[in-house]
């Protein structure tokens, strides 16, 4: 599959007759797929067809297979997946905390508005604000209907994003913004909290109480939107995200996952403690927490509750969900740096990261389905895998684990 799609790319750059036969067939997906669904979904031939406009496709996105593929790309070029020291570099979080301290003051009254609102804390809602769209200064450069379109016709995800386009459809219907306001990233999310279209429909709030929600230009809407959408997906209000702890080698590193919880007093007795010095508070002692190491051994550790995994239904990375608990810390509380460092990992190809997990699949281990990227599930089976194969356990891949085990 991988060469085939090689050979597709450059045939696309080569032969013109082939890009035009693949222009054809998303011309003829459009018309035949997306704009049925479209008009059942109370969407005008008007709006679709000034949304959808050339109707080209854009094979520059990161991601692309071949149409109807389901595998994998090899590489991966979004930040939430790439190297974990990488991704935590101090210029990227020393802007967040400093610009996110400045702003959290200048609209102090909003947040804490929000807070009362969703019971979510403003520090929270401020890192948010700032990983997504710089605090919206960055410019989005994408027109949000080219790459859902693009993306529901060859991406390893074609019936989300034909949900997405229909729903960014809807947004113009419903008129919450032009077809040309409809600016997004690469993946499709649009605004400043880069909420999808099926987000912005569900969560999307007017703050500002001017009649609707406007999450490009408007602020007090932007952090109301953020606010309503981790309180509506479960966040505990009173609780913190996490605390970064030190780990004893008796511990297992393939005790780490969402299902795998147990009382954060409980965590204490097993040897784990705050990297401050400092007791749990007593609130979170008394409920439960999880281990969660999304570098495995080669960096730091946590006890998270389950605000980190609400943090995840904005965005599943791992690294976005810590990255956003720790910004907030600091916004706050001061530039208190992790404890631990982020150790080196190697430059893995997705690919062949998918082709070690279905190697582990067929061994019976769960590592959360063949998809290149190395989750919770797929860290601690590696784990089981070298503990049992009398290796000492990092639980995180590497290219000699990749050789090894696929």
């Amino acid at each position: 599959m991988v060469r085939f799609f090689l050979l597709l790319a450059a045939l696309l750059i080569a032969a013109p007759a082939t890009a035009q036969s693949l222009q054809a067939q998303y011309e003829a997906f459009l018309e035949g797929t997306i704009w049925p669904e479209a008009k059942l979904a109370g969407v005008s031939r008007a709006n679709f067809d000034k949304a959808m406009g050339a109707k080209r496709l854009n094979t520059d996105i990161p991601g692309l297979v071949a149409p109807g593929s389901k595998e994998p790309p090899r590489e991966m070029r979004q930040a939430e997946f790439s190297a974990p020291a990488k991704y935590f570099n101090e210029r990227n979080l020393g802007y967040v905390t400093a610009t996110g301290r400045s702003l959290a003051r200048q609209h102090a009254s909003t947040l804490a508005a929000v807070e009362k609102a969703y019971g979510v804390p403003g520090r929270i809602i401020v890192a948010i604000w700032g990983r997504e769209s710089g605090f919206g200064k960055v410019k989005i450069p994408h027109d949000a209907f080219q790459v859902l379109g693009t993306k529901a016709f060859m991406s390893t995800r074609p019936d989300l994003f034909r949900r997405e386009l229909i729903n960014a459809l809807v947004i113009v219907q419903l008129g919450r913004a032009s077809a040309s306001e409809m600016r997004s990233s690469w993946a499709g999310a649009l605004g400043q909290p880069q909420f999808m279209p099926s987000s912005y429909l569900q969560y999307a709030v007017d703050f500002d109480r001017n009649g609707h929600p406007d999450i490009w230009n408007s602020v007090p809407d932007t952090l109301g939107s953020i606010g309503a959408y981790l309180q509506q997906s479960g966040w505990v209000q009173g609780r913190d995200w996490g605390f970064e702890v030190t780990v004893p080698s008796s511990v297992s590193c393939a005790l780490e996952g969402p299902d795998r919880g147990k009382r954060i007093s409980d965590w204490e007795k097993l040897g784990i403690k705050r990297v401050s010095g400092k007791p749990f508070p007593a609130n979170e002692a008394r409920s439960d927490g999880f281990l969660m190491m999304p570098a495995g051994r080669n960096g730091p550790a946590f006890i998270v509750t389950p605000n980190f995994y609400v943090l995840k239904e904005y965005n599943e990375s791992d690294l976005y969900a810590l990255f956003v608990g720790h910004a907030g810390d600091r916004i706050q509380w001061g530039d208190s740096r992790f404890s631990a460092a982020w150790g080196n990992t190697d430059t893995m190809l997705r690919s062949d990261i998918a082709d070690m997990q279905r190697a582990m699949e067929k061994m019976g281990y769960d590592v959360g389905g063949a998809d290149g990227l190395p989750g919770y599930k797929t860290r601690r089976s590696i784990g089981d895998w070298q503990a049992k194969n009398g290796r000492s356990p990092t639980c995180f891949p590497s290219n000699d684990l990749i050789r090894v085990i696929r």
